[in-house]
């Protein structure tokens, strides 16, 4: 890199946002672009890449609509800077500005130097009153640096990424992971790979995909992030990576080298998970920011432009529906900007193929309707009309901790939303908690109550038993209660409502029985989530029957805890699911892209036609009156279903048989032979057995039958 000693600053341009290695007026160097509409200086600071000394500070003279912009010639890519704004600091009018405090610029591609302690970095004092005032000390030495990148290099190698496969809804099965959890105790993943981006799309990786038959993985949080005060102080960190501060950097803390490496680590990642048919989903935080509360650290938002960034009342306090100490405020134009730079660099820099935004009702908070939530809201249209955007998937987490938060169904066209009323029905249904059929059939069938609107298909809601946040599949059935007393609160924090059961006995046993009982549950439920209707998602680890010791909130443990263990003795579990997933990919009838119709099935004008049907039968084989469905004593039910792909005629009907009961139930069948497709009692696939008359379901068992079309005698179920 040039040295940097008699630099000048000229007036460069107001775009792009960011620091850009370019040719300006025939001279090459960097040209920044930094938004904040309050501040009444900034300075431009930068530093020598082998010292870490300040090697100049230059003033950024021009402003224009609110972006200061200059140009130095002779800078060069690799360049290490810095920000310091000059303004009030008036924290009732909103503005925290400090230019003692260095900042990070919001569109770094790259940071230098240590991130671990940055949440103790605060930018005000107390006085002996309790007043604020801005800290005058300097804390440049501490800070790490944004560093100039070769923008056009790096989309040109996001272009050499091989196209994602874009999975149609239909046959989509989403797998969510944690990028060092999954692989970091896997015996198979070379050592040296494990926990990295590189173990994840390692060669024992890929076949433990291909033979599971996923086709998405959702990855939590992979943007760079800190760890909070208050877990520092606990000696742990931030695990899940909910508290994002480089929205355009891959965390290097899952790369096996630094620097420009991480950026290819990644890319090398989502190019293998490509040429193997997966696609990659990030997990992403745009809701708030790892600045906190106001007594969070000064970093970047906040000392830039902290009224134009954070949603704040009146008062200048931050408004926090997400719980996490602020919120973005997407009334602001340039915020909304900043927003779909990054969601655009992350698909062409790195070619990932959808996103899972946590905490979305927050993005669609509108200012000019008091912060309610607005489906036509700034940024969820601005996506929504995304050239670059258009093809990737879209995921709600629907629901934030403010006022009418909870917006299941709310989004727009195009969305798919986490389904938490499946989850929890299905949760009830089998573990012993208050449910009717009623309940249970509305998420089976879609859930219509929620996503049938605005042109929407079944396939819009993310249907799920389990997540990163809460419970694994086997703790759900091994615990009544949660067992979070190592995140430091006392176990206060987690869920306290989570439809659990132990089969009579607290967390780990060896009793037989009680171990049989839960692997009826466990199979019942994957079953369950695998033949309804709706888009399934699967938590990596499920599958071999990771568990986290009762720990429903693990947001903070980089440990074993979290880290799943691949129990060779847990096979028969991952054929169970390997089953399952081949079972919706061979059955149309189980991933309709259509909202039933509802038509009966004795009805011979519809039993060829493109289209669905569906019907509902008591175990007796006769229809359920109103009264049946609410009655919360008999939830045995039998579905019958009818449908073709696409333009083509239905070839087969299904029936889905389910008893919850803890005793064996007989069903009484359709007329016609029914070959059993699925016992998840027993855990076994296409049985020899053939049925004609009734089935007998075993207790905590979801059944399958299959039958070929022929032409139906009269009277196809008793009315």
């Amino acid at each position: 890199m040039r040295a940097s000693s008699g630099l000048v600053c000229l007036k460069g341009q107001s775009w792009p946002l960011g620091a850009t290695a370019m040719e300006w007026r025939g001279q090459a160097g960097v040209n920044l672009a930094v938004f904040s509409r309050h501040a009444q200086s900034m300075h431009w600071c930068l530093f020598d890449a082998s010292t870490g000394a300040q090697t100049n500070r230059l003033e950024l003279k021009d402003c224009t609509d609110g972006i200061w912009h200059g140009f130095v010639p002779g800078l060069a890519v690799g360049q290490l800077y810095g920000l310091r704004a000059g303004g009030a600091y008036e924290p009732a009018a909103g503005h925290r500005f400090n230019p003692h405090k260095l900042l990070l610029d919001p569109y770094a591609r790259a940071i230098v130097g240590s991130t671990q302690c940055l949440s103790r970095e605060t930018a005000y004092v107390l006085d002996a009153s309790g007043l604020e005032s801005p800290d005058p000390h300097d804390n440049a030495e501490r800070m790490p640096k944004a560093q100039v990148v070769d923008i056009q290099a790096e989309l040109a190698a996001g272009q050499r990424i091989a196209p994602g496969p874009m999975t149609p809804a239909d046959q989509t099965v989403l797998y969510e992971a944690h990028v060092k959890g999954l692989t970091r105790l896997h015996p198979e993943v070379p050592e040296a790979l494990r926990g990295t981006y590189s173990g994840l799309a390692s060669a024992p990786m890929l076949e433990h995909y291909r033979k599971l038959g996923i086709t998405t993985l959702c990855l939590l949080p992979v943007q760079l992030h800190i760890s909070e005060k208050q877990l520092l102080d606990r000696k742990l960190r931030n695990y899940w990576g909910y508290n994002t501060l480089g929205y355009f950097i891959p965390d290097p803390a899952y790369a096996l080298a630094g620097g420009d490496a991480v950026r290819d680590e990644f890319r090398s990642m989502v190019d293998q998970l490509h040429r193997n048919g997966l696609e990659v989903v990030l997990d992403v935080v745009y809701n708030h920011t790892a600045e906190s509360d106001a007594g969070g650290p000064t970093l970047s938002w906040r000392g830039l432009d902290n009224a134009s960034a954070y949603a704040l009342d009146g008062a200048g306090h931050y408004l926090n529906p997400t719980g996490c100490g602020n919120a973005l405020n997407f009334g602001e134009p340039r915020m909304v900007q900043w927003v779909m730079d990054s969601l655009r660099w992350w698909v062409q820099a790195f070619g990932v193929d959808g996103f899972r935004f946590d905490l979305a009702t927050t993005l669609g908070r509108d200012p000019a309707l008091h912060q309610q939530f607005n489906p036509a809201g700034a940024l969820l249209t601005a996506i929504a009309q995304d050239p670059v955007l258009a093809h990737v998937k879209r995921i709600a987490e629907p629901w934030d901790l403010g006022m009418g938060g909870y917006q299941v169904g709310g989004f727009p066209c195009g969305w798919h939303e986490w389904n938490d009323r499946f989850r929890d029905t299905c949760r009830a249904f089998w573990l012993g908690h208050d449910s009717t059929r009623g309940q249970f059939a509305h998420r089976l069938a879609g859930s219509s109550d929620l996503f049938e609107h605005r042109g929407r298909s079944p396939l819009a809601g993310i249907n799920l038993i389990t997540s990163h946040d809460g419970f694994t599949l086997a703790d759900l059935t091994a615990y009544r209660h949660r067992r979070n007393e190592a995140n430091g609160e006392h176990n206060r924090d987690g869920h306290s409502h989570n439809l659990s059961a132990n089969a009579g006995v607290e967390g780990p046993t060896q009793d037989a029985q009680v171990l049989h009982q839960r692997g009826l549950w466990q199979r019942a439920l994957l079953a369950t989530l695998l033949v309804a209707q709706g888009t399934p998602q699967l938590l990596a680890g499920d599958e071999v029957g990771h568990s986290q010791g009762g720990n429903n909130n693990a947001y903070c443990q980089d440990n074993p805890t979290t880290w799943i263990r691949w129990d060779p003795g847990q096979g028969a579990t991952t054929d169970f699911v390997a089953g399952l997933l081949a079972l919706r990919k061979k059955h149309p009838a189980l991933r309709h892209p259509h909202w039933f119709r509802g038509q009966p099935l004795h009805e011979r004008r519809h039993l060829y036609r493109a289209g669905s049907d569906i019907a509902w039968r008591k175990p007796d084989g006769f229809p359920l009156l109103d009264e049946d469905w609410e009655d919360p004593w008999q939830l045995g039910l039998a579905c019958v279903i009818e449908v073709g792909e696409g333009r083509h005629p239905a070839a087969e009907r299904v029936v889905l048989l389910f008893n919850p009961d803890t005793q064996p139930l007989s069903f009484v069948l359709p007329p016609g032979a029914w070959h059993v497709a699925l016992n998840s009692a027993s855990g076994r696939f296409h049985l020899e057995e053939t049925l004609f008359e009734a089935c007998v379901a075993d207790a905590s068992a979801v059944i399958m039958l299959v039958q070929a079309i022929e032409p139906l005698p009269a009277g196809d179920m008793p009315e």
